[in-house]
């Protein structure tokens, strides 16, 4: 067996045990003042986006006075949800429910299109105490709120300063905030965070991603809901004195140049994406965008949250090498909210690893390295904490090269789910005699190869037809081989019919594509039987925009299946 760690020398050990990202806030308002600590560039008029920028001091001042009024219609324990957009105002609201004592809940005003049910289930699940919002939402929050039982609502924009006072430090062990998961696999989960385990986090990530005060900063268009977007927006720059620039998600889908123009705005920048974004970059940013790049400056690109393709990373270094962009800025990660978020990530100052594996014996648990194959992008080591493959029905751990459950444990790992029975995934034995902390059973497929994890896939979505094991992104990168398929619009997933499970796939066929979806179909059928000896029980083809994402934008095989299983795809289907 092989238990991998990494012990890390950890940024910011002066940090007060007691700390919060509030108080560290307080802290670098008195140490840096009157520098930028956040921007947001709002693109809603188009452009370049105006620049709202708020100083460390008046953020502090903000925070406080949200504070101040959560003080009087709030106590210690109480969730605050922030309802809002993309905004320096969304990171008022939420570190002033911290600095108040209450329980942040960072979730989206009721605009998002599509994910009214979400936030619907997720409030019902907390019920928060108080929302948090500005005044641009306010209209739309009381009117999705309206009820008997709607807690109290809160501009964050329109409250006056409030008399200086000091704030106390929290219990370490106390909840800082409650992490809704994205509902890629399942419906959303509050996973429950310690003040204990954020910082941990953002320590670990600013070690890892080479952060230094006043020479790094983050520039972000992640959703500051999501568990990397309110680490890489939020918590890292709270922990390493970091200016944030952030970025609405809208206005890097409509153009995604406008971040790699922040990117070049920003000296010693560090940002994350899915792996989609970079290829989304290298095909939709023009030349003529390109000569006003200079990405020579970027400390790390970290590419998470979805599998990384070897292909997408070799697409975006060669779009963009001219633009003075290095490989080695390209950082590979693993993570997930039950763990705060960054769990590993791949070494710096060199590109990541990548090992083709013989795919029927990795499918079979095993990899075995192969001159054609399945290629992995190699995940690193655990970024200050440790990592254990184990089998994920007797919880043994594997020997190296075997594949099976990733499982976690560190300070980072949070206490469980809210409200929920979490003894299936938080705490496993073996307990640490020292620290008492158990092992965090992700979901997750992977293997230690060579001393660094690898990830295979996620175990709820293993394809298994006629005994045999599939990986569905495999699956898929074969189906988007397709010139009329669109890239990154393939969902995988099994369904129970008379005769066993059987696979289906759910695609959108390419934009101004007028392929024939016969043709497509029968292609698509052919290429995966060829490929991975898997014949389709079903292909449906959608228009472009159509298979079922996340809040995140990524594709939801889990919601894809449910759609189809209730007809919903069917009445969408073209051809």
């Amino acid at each position: 067996m092989e238990t991998i760690s990494q012990p890390v020398p950890v940024t910011g050990e002066t940090i007060d045990d007691r700390a919060s990202f509030a108080t560290l806030l307080g802290r670098w308002a008195r140490v840096l003042g009157d520098e930028a600590a956040v921007t947001h560039l709002d693109h809603r008029a188009g452009g370049d986006g105006r620049a709202v920028t708020l100083t460390w001091r008046e953020l502090d001042e903000r925070v406080s006075a949200v504070a101040a009024r959560l003080s009087g219609i709030a106590v210690a324990g109480d969730r605050a949800a922030v309802l809002a957009g993309q905004s320096v105002d969304y990171v008022v609201a939420f570190l002033g429910a911290i600095r108040a004592g209450l329980v942040a809940v960072p979730l989206f005003a009721p605009g998002l299109p599509g994910h009214a049910g979400r936030l619907v289930a997720t409030l019902a699940d907390c019920a928060p105490r108080v929302v948090l919002t500005t005044t641009g939402d306010l209209d739309a929050v009381h009117a999705f709120l309206a009820g008997a039982a709607a807690p109290a609502v809160v501009a964050v924009d329109a409250l006056t300063p409030a008399e200086p006072r000091d704030w106390p430090s929290p219990d370490p062990d106390a909840v800082a905030y409650l992490q809704y998961t994205s509902g890629s696999t399942r419906s959303p989960a509050g996973v429950v965070l310690t003040h204990r385990n954020v910082l941990a986090n953002a320590r670990q990530a600013c070690t890892a991603y080479g952060v230094e005060s006043r020479t790094t900063s983050t520039v972000s268009w992640l959703p500051l809901f999501h568990d990397m977007g309110l680490i890489l927006g939020i918590g890292a720059p709270m922990v390493g004195g970091m200016a944030s620039v952030l970025m609405d998600p809208l206005a890097f889908l409509e153009r995604p140049s406008r971040w790699l123009r922040a990117l070049s705005a920003s000296p010693g920048a560090i940002s994350a994406a899915p792996n989609f974004a970079y290829a989304y970059c290298a095909s939709r940013v023009s030349d003529a965008e390109k000569s006003y790049l200079d990405l020579s400056r970027v400390v790390s690109l970290i590419n998470g949250s979805e599998p990384v393709l070897p292909a997408t990373i070799a697409k975006f270094e060669a779009a963009f090498a001219e633009c003075g962009l290095r490989p080695e800025v390209h950082r590979s990660s693993y993570g997930l909210a039950e763990a705060t978020v960054l769990v590993s990530v791949s070494d710096a100052g060199k590109p990541a690893r990548q090992v083709t594996f013989d795919r029927d014996r990795l499918a079979a648990g095993t990899a075995v390295p192969a001159a054609s194959g399945s290629t992995l992008v190699s995940c690193g080591r655990p970024a200050g904490q440790r990592v254990r493959i184990a089998d994920p029905g007797t919880g043994e751990a594997l020997e190296p090269g075997e594949v099976g459950e990733i499982r976690v444990s560190g300070p980072n790992v949070g206490r469980g789910y809210w409200g929920r029975d979490s003894s299936e995934t938080f705490g496993l034995p073996p307990l640490d005699p020292e620290t008492g902390e158990g092992w965090l059973a992700t979901g997750d497929l992977g293997v230690v190869f060579e001393g660094e994890l690898f990830v295979t896939g996620r175990l709820k979505d293993l394809v298994v037809v006629d005994g045999r094991n599939h990986y569905p992104q495999d699956v898929e990168q074969t189906v988007e081989e397709h010139p009329a398929v669109r890239p990154h619009s393939a969902a995988v997933f099994a369904i129970g019919t008379d005769d066993g499970e059987a696979a289906v796939v759910a695609l959108e066929r390419a934009k101004n594509s007028d392929a024939d979806v016969a043709e497509v179909t029968a292609a698509v059928r052919s290429a995966v039987s060829a490929g991975h000896g898997l014949r389709l029980h079903d292909v449906v083809v959608l228009a472009p925009g159509e298979v079922p994402r996340t809040s995140s934008g990524k594709i939801s095989r889990a919601h894809s299946r449910a759609s189809y299983l209730d007809g919903a795809l069917a009445g969408r289907r073209l051809g």
